[in-house]
């Protein structure tokens, strides 16, 4: 996001970096393990609602308590960080729910993990980072990763079962790509403000959008389900939301980009290892190899070019 750092940017130490990263990782790759529970019990767009809510709540208090306001109604801001919500939270937030009905956590994570390659396209036509060819052979090479998951175990022709429920996830990796380049041009607000901005977008559009989908079907769980619902929600609101928002900002504002970068090389990896280890998910070698590609696809385009 191209917000307006918070803080002066300083020098963090190595422990408290590899702390932070550590962090990121497992509460980002936990997110998807966490979905995968509560769409079991809940209807997708109302885990939606309910995680947008207590993250908007949350990081609301603590922007206040750091001493930021919002901005006026009449501000164009407003008008940016509500799309910004739209397509970078409530969009892909239900897309992934919706897909995660059917697809294990961990193949969902790796799927999400291919939007560095549609970023690098996108940029070309709406920013001046332009496409050479060495970051157009990296999105052939993460693209034929994408394939690899859309085929069976034996590579045969045919569509996996739930090729449907994969490509609404991969259609979510596409709306974080459009947040990514969008946010770009989005005018300079202070981070914290921005991202509560586009919380309180995402949530309202989120609820109006349950009476088109849902209605109130779905919206609370069974009685023997309820407590598991409640903490599912409270971990991706408050944890995955708004905690993961707030120390994803303070390592931007203390180290740049280019680490949260690097963290999210290992996110669908910590969400496969959490898929099978807490929700018996299989790991299939398809799932290995695709990963692998994507992860190379996304080095080679992210690779910075040699000085002549």
């Amino acid at each position: 996001m191209s917000y307006a750092s918070d803080s002066t940017s300083q020098t963090m130490s190595s422990k408290a970096l590899l702390g932070f990263a550590l962090f990121l990782i497992i509460i980002w790759g936990s997110a998807f393990t966490l979905i995968g529970v509560g769409v079991k019990y809940i209807s997708p767009i109302w885990l939606v609602v309910y995680r947008l809510f207590l993250g908007t709540i949350f990081l609301t208090i603590y922007m206040l308590l750091k001493g930021y306001r919002f901005p006026s109604l009449t501000d164009t801001r407003w008008l940016w960080y509500g799309v910004l919500g739209i397509t970078g939270m409530s969009a892909p937030f239900y897309l992934v729910s919706t897909g995660q009905v059917k697809v294990d956590s961990g193949l969902s994570a790796i799927l999400i993990g291919s939007m560095p390659i549609m970023t690098i396209i996108l940029a070309h036509f709406f920013t001046d980072e332009k496409l050479t060819l060495r970051k157009f052979f990296g999105f052939l090479i993460g693209f034929i990763g994408i394939i690899v998951l859309f085929l069976p175990d034996n590579l045969s022709l045919n569509l996996v079962a739930d090729w449907w429920e994969q490509l609404l996830i991969l259609c979510a990796a596409g709306f974080y790509a459009i947040t990514t380049v969008a946010a770009k041009r989005a005018p300079e607000t202070p981070s914290t403000v921005g991202a509560v901005m586009m919380l309180i977008a995402a949530t309202i559009s989120a609820f109006i959008a349950t009476f088109f989908i849902a209605g109130f079907e779905g919206s609370i769980p069974a009685s023997e389900a309820f407590w598991k619902v409640v903490i599912t929600v409270a971990a991706l609101g408050i944890g995955s939301t708004a905690i993961a928002t707030i120390v994803y900002l303070y390592v931007i504002d203390q180290t740049g980009p280019s680490v949260i970068a690097k963290v999210n090389y290992f996110v669908p990896l910590a969400s496969v290892i959490f898929g099978v280890a807490f929700l018996k998910e299989d790991l299939s070698w398809r799932m290995l190899v695709a990963f692998s590609i994507i992860l190379i696809g996304v080095l080679i385009s992210r690779a910075k070019q040699k000085p002549a």
